[in-house]
């Protein structure tokens, strides 16, 4: 993603999204996906019909998301 790609315009169809959940879950959870080598989706389960939003990897790194925790691999 370094090169200018941009991540909006990488087909999310078929994306296989994990949800990571702290709690119960009353208020929502997030999901994630890679949708490319260097390229995720995070995504609301409470909010399905919401497009997820794109990340590369160093900046779900910023953002303190780790993609382990939903059993993704960097």
């Amino acid at each position: 993603m370094q090169n200018g790609t941009d991540l909006y315009a990488l087909d999310i169809n078929g994306a296989s999204f994990v949800q990571a959940c702290g709690g119960p879950c009353t208020e929502g959870c997030v999901t994630l996906a890679r949708i490319g080598e260097d390229a995720w989706a995070l995504g609301d389960s409470k909010r399905p019909n919401a497009e997820p939003l794109r990340f590369t990897t160093e900046e779900l790194d910023a953002a303190g998301i780790d993609p382990a925790r939903f059993g993704l691999n960097v």
